[in-house]
């Protein structure tokens, strides 16, 4: 396959106000993969942005694309592109071990599901801000005992997952804090509040602005439902995607050198020319070999 067209279930606003969705996303070259598998970065979201710069052919009106819209669009969009670069890269069809998460059992589950079976919530409102009013109990009270309710936000990007990964590793709870504050544009008067006065919002104001940020934000739905064969319960367990993804990537390094060697033995092709391929065609080519080696045998025989 060589190009996959999309739907965003959120989509990128241009400084205009247009909505860009439709596109087209191509698989990973040798070249990319090999950047994959030789990375071990725990912090995957700006790697996330490279690989999706590279592979994105186009969206919307925009072509070529750039990190820095690749780096504005929503998390759930970049998840969403994540997944369908694997389609394209490697099929539809995903298979994983996992254990089960009952301490009296801990056996080897296999999971295997398709792409497609995920569950996609497509965004109703495009942004790129929202405007929301705190409930009278909620309200931001500023330094002089004025409350205001009114709040305008923007949904969280890659460029917020790339800034807060290393500090989400060591303290969740002030992450999500500075989230916050990078997501929230204006409290009543105040525009960009900052840390500052974000730090102010009280935990049922907090709460209510980011259940207003769930109900308008596109999700892709990563929690899957598995049966344990071994005791037989169920149970619901969190689908990493940027880690399975990378990890295939690092299992199949040595198998995609392999292929290269192949190809460069056989057809005298130069190193960069076998990397600049995708998955896909190498494989074709692999296939025409094997099947032109055997048709040889057949007639010596």
């Amino acid at each position: 396959m060589d190009k996959l067209s999309f739907r965003l279930p959120g989509g990128y606003v241009d400084e205009g106000g247009t909505v860009h969705r439709q596109g087209e996303i191509a698989p990973l070259s040798g070249r990319e993969e090999e950047l994959l598998a030789g990375n071990d970065r725990r912090e995957s979201a700006s790697l996330v942005t490279t690989v999706l710069r590279c592979c994105l052919r186009r969206l919307g009106d925009i072509s070529p694309i750039s990190e820095e819209v690749v780096r504005n669009l929503l998390i759930a969009d970049r998840q969403y592109l994540l997944l369908k670069l694997r389609e394209v890269t490697f099929g539809d069809q995903v298979q994983a071990t996992i254990s089960c998460p009952w301490p009296d059992c801990s056996k080897r589950v296999d999971i295997d599901f398709l792409t497609e079976d995920i569950p996609i919530k497509e965004s109703k409102e495009k942004g790129p801000t929202y405007e929301m009013e705190l409930s009278p109990e909620a309200a931001f009270i500023d330094c002089n005992n004025k409350a205001y309710r009114k709040i305008i936000f923007r949904l969280p990007n890659g460029a917020d997952q790339e800034a807060l990964s290393p500090l989400l590793s060591e303290n969740e709870a002030r992450a999500l804090t500075r989230l916050l504050a990078r997501c929230v544009q204006s409290i009543g008067p105040l525009k960009n509040p900052g840390n500052t006065h974000t730090c102010r919002l009280s935990p049922l104001a907090r709460k209510e602005i980011e259940s207003r940020m769930a109900e308008a934000a596109p999700h892709v739905e990563l929690n899957l439902r598995a049966n344990c064969p071994e005791c037989g319960r169920a149970f619901v367990i969190p689908f990493d995607l940027h880690r399975y993804f990378f990890g295939e990537m690092r299992t199949s390094i040595n198998l995609l050198y392999r292929e290269v060697h192949y190809l460069a033995y056989h057809y005298h092709w130069s190193e960069q020319e076998i990397m600049e391929m995708p998955r896909g065609k190498r494989r074709k080519y692999i296939e025409v070999l094997a099947d032109e080696t055997e048709r040889l045998n057949n007639a010596i025989r």
